[in-house]
């Protein structure tokens, strides 16, 4: 892969997530007397400034994409607040969230299983500029244009999606994505399903396009050697919390919370020089998000943890250059 570019970025904020909760209602008895919530998201603040690339990692479970779907609106958020390009998201109008639909893209995990598999890729990639109002012939023009930025060839235009390979597939999701001319990208698991060999084309292809158009990227995927990769900054969540967040190189080599240090020493080490440094693996379930308890909700699996841990909970961590092993001594 070639090395990531330094990219000078705007303090500009894009998105601001403010104590974010995202609650969902079970209800135990016959009657439903007694009322029981997972918390799959609780209280979580997040800034993403313009252009910056964060990469939201954690276990399977720990409210990633629901995180993602409480930003694209797709499910409503129990408390907190959402703003997107300085639109508050609680109180948008019908005209705010058509600005918003234009400038905030997805890309998500299985092209295939989001492309009409009747229709050909031009008629994919016009929908959504016809739905925004764009003509015939000028989502024609652009359709085009979006594929040559991924560098597929127009003949692809005429194609069904059964007949493309899966990094073809890929491509021609981000080309859609790109139709709208968008200034913030959200990509669930955008190279998962994907070849290594393709997974570092599309990767790259995601570099070029972030610099072209100062695209703004919030990433989920469970690759850590990808986060570390395409990332500036990382934010690890586990069990609907935010547990630490900062620059990506601070995060991956010196971080400070426990559970952040098991999750990089649970990815493949690359370089053969680096294998014989001593791991700490996660042991352990991450356990229920309906029965939690009131102190750190990682004291459990934690090797540090001490009777405090069991009773307050800890803030989240920023990173900074000295390493701490205990959440309470920030």
């Amino acid at each position: 892969m070639n090395a990531k570019k330094n990219i000078v970025k705007s303090p500009e904020p894009m998105i601001e997530i403010e104590g974010i909760k995202k609650y969902f209602e079970i209800s135990k008895g016959i009657i439903k007397r007694k009322k029981q919530y997972i918390k799959a998201v609780d209280n979580i603040s997040l800034k993403i400034n313009k252009g910056e690339i964060v990469g939201l990692v954690g276990e399977s479970g720990s409210g990633k994409t629901t995180l993602a779907r409480v930003i694209l609106r797709l499910t409503k958020m129990t408390g907190g607040n959402v703003n997107i390009d300085g639109i508050n998201l609680c109180n948008a109008s019908k005209a705010d969230m058509k600005k918003l639909h234009q400038d905030v893209a997805v890309v998500f995990q299985d092209p295939a299983a989001n492309l009409n598999p009747r229709q050909t890729v031009e008629s994919s990639i016009m929908r959504p500029m016809i739905i925004h109002g764009v003509s015939r012939k000028e989502a024609k023009e652009k359709a085009k244009d979006v594929l040559n930025m991924v560098k597929l060839d127009q003949r692809y235009l005429e194609s069904y999606p059964h007949q493309l390979s899966g990094g073809q597939l890929q491509r021609i999701a981000i080309a859609r994505a790109l139709a709208l001319n968008p200034k913030i990208m959200i990509l669930d698991e955008p190279t998962s399903a994907l070849d290594v060999s393709v997974q570092a084309q599309i990767l790259n292809l995601l570099l070029d396009l972030q610099e072209e158009m100062e695209l703004t990227y919030l990433v989920i995927t469970h690759d850590l050697n990808v986060i570390k990769y395409i990332s500036d900054k990382i934010a690890v969540m586990y069990l609907g919390k935010l547990v630490e967040f900062g620059n990506t190189e601070e995060v991956s080599e010196n971080p400070k919370h426990p559970y952040t240090r098991s999750l990089m020493d649970s990815a493949p080490i690359l370089n053969p020089n680096l294998r014989d440094r001593e791991k700490h693996i996660l042991k352990g379930d991450p356990g229920s998000l309906i029965k939690i308890g009131s102190g750190c909700r990682f004291c459990e699996r934690c090797e540090f943890a001490t009777e405090r841990c069991r009773v307050d909970e800890p803030q989240p961590m920023f990173v900074s250059s000295e390493h701490q092993v205990s959440c309470f001594n920030i």
